[in-house]
Formats: structure tokens, sequence, C-alpha cells
């Protein structure tokens, strides 16, 4: 398993609207891909010295080839989507393979 993060930090200006999209239709839009198993998305708790609010976006899927898929097929028309914040946030992306995985 794989987790594709993506740590975006938006500007306070627009932070609601943001959110809200992200929510209601990117997040939504990127499991409807079918190549990815779940999303969670959370708050970053440091307080950025350049301002703004920080999340982390961690969408799992099932292997490495069905990543690459979203990137061929898929990556270039969901970020896109981001347009409308243009200019008011800072993205950077992260693979990350499962080692193990504990639960209570």
């Amino acid at each position: 398993m794989y987790i594709y993060n993506v740590t975006i930090n938006i500007e306070e200006t627009i932070h609601d609207e943001w959110l809200d999209w992200m929510k209601k239709e990117h997040i939504p839009n990127m499991i409807a891909t079918g190549k990815f198993s779940k999303a969670l998305m959370t708050k970053v708790l440091v307080e950025e010295e350049m301002g703004g609010i920080t999340y982390s976006i961690q969408y799992t899927t099932d292997s490495k080839e069905t990543l690459q898929q979203y990137y061929t097929e898929d990556a270039e028309r969901l970020r896109a989507e981001a347009n409308h914040f243009a200019g008011k946030f800072v993205a950077f992306r992260t693979e990350l393979e499962i080692v193990s995985e504990q639960h209570v």
C-alpha cells in the first residue's frame, strides 16, 4: 500500500472557501478516479512563519503502478481544478510506502 500525500499551505483570506471546496469537490473527485481507496485530511498544528494554514491530505492507493496511472490519467486535470485559488497556496507532494500498520 502507498500514500500519496499532498501538503498545502493556504492563505487565511480564502481558507474557508478552499476548505469547503476540498471537502465537497476536490477530495471526492480524487476518490472518484477509482485509484484511491480512502482520503484522510489533517490540519498541521504548527504555526508557519510564512503564515497561512497548513493541511496534509493523504490518499491511500494499492500500488505504485496505480499511483503512476493517476499521474498519467488524472493528475493534470485534477490539479487544474485548483486554478481558482492560484497564487493563494503552496503545495508539495510526497509518496509514502506503508511499511507497517497496527490497529487497536
